[in-house]
């Protein structure tokens, strides 16, 4: 700021000089047109740098509404992303595609060890949130993805052989990083533990289609204004495959290894959520951390636990009305079900809700009934999808205490030239761990999804996240 005061003083000074010189040579009328016009084209160049200085302020600032423990949740696409995708990049088929192979990844997760589970080598996942984490004294800032779905944060460290990014965590320029030995309790902990030779704890785990080996590692860890100490995390040291978010994960589930177990004395195992709408890219929402300034005026249903993947977050569906009409929707498609993983969730790393095929059909089909005059087609991986000017019903979740209307911007997306919209939900994979209801990431949108895990409750309120 200090350099665009300078800038428009020395900018000033030239003008006044230049009219000063010239007084003589030129008109008064062509003085005055001259002077106008050198000082718009100042005022827009003052502005252009405002804009690019708050944008590129915003990567870095969090606290987006003051509040001590909040930290800005950027979009994939937006200019503060380490991924490099813009928007039109990516179609509704790849989206649909990394959409499906995630719900196989989380179906995978919560059957019983009997159920045969499909293979997880074609799993592409795509983290869609990115949030600002500072690691190390002295601190190292990382971009890491968001995800409600899992645990375990990790990043990429100086060293990495297979790492992708440009931007790697080193753990020898921070002088409170040490890695954890083999007999540490969080080694259990951690996926697939190994111990090597130096006796210090490694492990691997799949994510998508990649792999990754890591050393488990304790920083400290400072995310807004809250300084974390001893946060146990994976080093990166070798990686495979290229759906690995750029700079890390950041785990917001339920097991031991997870931000919220880990800061159970800071943030009491309570955080909200505010997701950017995608199709603005500039927009930034916020992650707040802790129960303190969270919505008080919120509806919310039970938290339902899963012994056998308690890290999701499932909740009671009890049905969905589209229109004036509750739809016909079998028992067994909502019910939940701890023994096979059936069930409802809410996931912040599935972009499209997916729901088992006999409920989505029943609101397909009702959806059509509901849309007058019009026939639906296909595009893009949709079924269900509208040309021209078209009146939709409103779709309304119906969960055990709450109900939930998805405004129109959540349940519609719309071709890039504007002229189709297409239902934006799809049946769940149809296979043998098509178990789960999967409330997503673009239905979640401008709304403050609370997680009170000691209260055992989910909440939502609508917001503008921006």
């Amino acid at each position: 700021f200090l350099f665009l005061i300078i800038l428009l003083l020395s900018t000033h000074s030239f003008i006044t000089h230049y009219i000063n010189t010239h007084s003589q040579t030129l008109k008064p009328t062509q003085i005055k047109s001259r002077s106008k016009k050198m000082r718009t084209q100042l005022l827009f160049l003052l502005i252009s740098l405002l804009v690019l200085n708050s944008e590129s302020l915003n990567c870095y600032e969090n606290n987006p509404r003051g509040h001590p423990s909040d930290l800005r949740v950027f979009h994939i696409s937006s200019p503060c992303s380490p991924l490099k995708k813009k928007p039109n990049t990516v179609s509704w088929e790849s989206t649909l595609l990394q959409d499906k192979a995630r719900l196989q990844y989380l179906s995978s997760l919560a059957v019983k060890s009997s159920v045969p589970i499909a293979s997880g080598r074609a799993i592409v996942q795509s983290p869609t949130y990115i949030v600002r984490a500072n690691i190390g004294t002295p601190a190292q800032p990382m971009l890491v993805a968001l995800d409600t779905s899992n645990d375990a944060a990790w990043v990429p460290c100086s060293g990495c052989v297979g790492c992708a990014s440009s931007v790697l965590f080193d753990p020898s320029k921070s002088n409170s990083s040490r890695t954890l030995p083999c007999e540490a309790p969080q080694c259990k902990q951690a996926p697939n533990p190994t111990c090597t030779v130096s006796k210090s704890c490694g492990f691997n785990m799949t994510y998508g289609g990649s792999a990754i080996t890591a050393s488990l590692t304790q920083d400290t860890l400072t995310l807004a204004n809250d300084v974390i100490p001893n946060y146990t995390f994976g080093c990166i040291n070798q990686a495979t495959g290229t759906s690995l978010p750029a700079q890390g994960l950041m785990g917001l589930g339920r097991g031991p290894l997870s931000l919220i177990s880990q800061t159970q004395n800071l943030y009491m195992s309570t955080f909200s959520y505010c997701l950017p709408n995608s199709k603005s890219s500039n927009f930034s929402g916020s992650l707040r951390l802790g129960p303190k300034f969270q919505p008080l005026r919120i509806k919310t249903t039970p938290l339902l636990k899963n012994p056998r993947r308690s890290s999701l977050y499932y909740v009671n569906l009890v049905g969905i009305r589209v229109g004036n009409k509750i739809v016909d929707i079998p028992t067994s498609a909502l019910a939940f079900d701890p023994a096979t993983g059936a069930g409802t969730i809410f996931d912040s790393g599935t972009v499209f809700t997916r729901l088992v095929e006999p409920a989505y059909l029943a609101v397909r089909d009702e959806f059509r009934r509901r849309v007058k005059n019009a026939n639906a087609t296909s595009l893009g991986g949709f079924d269900t999808c509208y040309s021209g000017s078209v009146v939709f019903p409103p779709v309304t979740f119906m969960f055990a205490g709450m109900n939930v209307t998805i405004p129109p911007d959540n349940l519609l997306i719309h071709s890039s030239s504007g002229n189709t919209s297409c239902l934006a939900m799809a049946a769940a994979p149809n296979n043998v761990n098509s178990v789960l209801n999967v409330i997503a990431s673009m239905q979640q949108q401008n709304h403050r999804v609370l997680i009170d895990v000691p209260n055992s409750r989910l909440g939502i309120s609508r917001e503008t996240c921006t």
